[in-house]
């Protein structure tokens, strides 16, 4: 079995009006080579009439982001030309690359009408050869991401990037990143083996489960040490989880706001192209 090193709480950190818990980095851990962030907003209900997300106009450069849409809807635009609405169940990908805009606000409809709400967003490392790489976005609605059946029934795998054993994921990113997100009934198990040389990333959303003989409750992040290829996972209680894994980059990591790049020149750099609207201009 993969050994864990240590079973990490989230730390509350609220954005405004938006409940938010952050996986990492904390104190305890900065990064997971090359997970970089995970920001995990609700569960809340937001009532009729309501401002909806935060996350206005804003650029990024040199990284990846995955967002799950758990409740409530996601209204995306960027520089590059996406625009979409993602709602419950659904996921968004964003290569930010050489550098975009972009925009994750509520839709109007959900402004108007109000309603439960539950977003988590991972942050993912590009190494230094793709950090300028031309920027991308894919949207899914739920019923385009593949789902593997375990254990009878009781364990539901939403295959979203990379493959889950023979099943291949309808995103296939630049740095062979594997990422599903778990639906685990009471009693439900599974069992996954992976290459110690990749590091992986687990995050319990909800509920509680047994993984490789330790207990993880919700908004827990179970650091796992490079030996060992198996997972044994077994549902406590009904639990929702994130599960990744990838080669590590072992590349320098500097960031500053919305970039992440390898040096503070490319920092520098990036705020400079910001400002002169490399990144786009912003459209509403």
């Amino acid at each position: 079995m993969r050994k864990i090193n240590k079973i990490h709480q989230a730390t509350y950190a609220p954005i405004d009006d938006l409940i938010t818990y952050r996986a990492i980095p904390t104190h305890d851990v900065e990064y997971i080579d090359p997970f970089l962030l995970l920001n995990h907003h609700g569960p809340q209900v937001y009532k009729p009439g309501n401002r909806g997300l935060p996350f206005g106009p804003h650029p990024h450069r040199g990284f990846e982001t995955l967002t799950f849409i758990l409740e409530g809807d996601i209204m995306h635009q960027d520089t590059g030309g996406g625009k979409d609405i993602i709602e419950a169940g659904g996921v968004q990908w964003m290569t930010a690359g050489s550098g975009l805009m972009h925009a994750e606000v509520s839709s109007e409809k959900f402004k108007q009408e109000g309603g439960p709400l539950e977003i988590l967003q991972l942050w993912f490392n590009l190494p230094a050869r793709y950090k300028m790489t031309a920027p991308k976005y894919i949207g899914l609605q739920k019923n385009k991401i593949p789902v593997v059946e375990l254990d009878n029934g009781l364990v539901k795998v939403n295959v979203i990037s990379g493959s889950w054993g023979e099943v291949q994921a309808p995103i296939q990113n630049l740095s062979d990143i594997n990422m599903v997100s778990i639906e685990m009934e009471q009693g439900g198990e599974f069992v996954y083996n992976i290459p110690s040389e990749r590091n992986i990333f687990f995050y319990v959303v909800r509920g509680s489960v047994k993984v490789n003989g330790e207990t993880a409750d919700k908004l827990s992040l179970v650091e796992f040490e490079n030996t060992g290829k198996e997972i044994k996972v077994e549902a406590l209680e009904t639990a929702y989880i994130l599960f990744g894994h990838a080669l590590p980059f072992h590349e320098p990591v500097v960031s500053h706001g919305p970039f992440v790049m390898n040096t503070e020149q490319e920092i520098r750099e990036a705020f400079q192209d910001y400002q002169m609207g490399k990144m786009g201009q912003w459209e509403s």
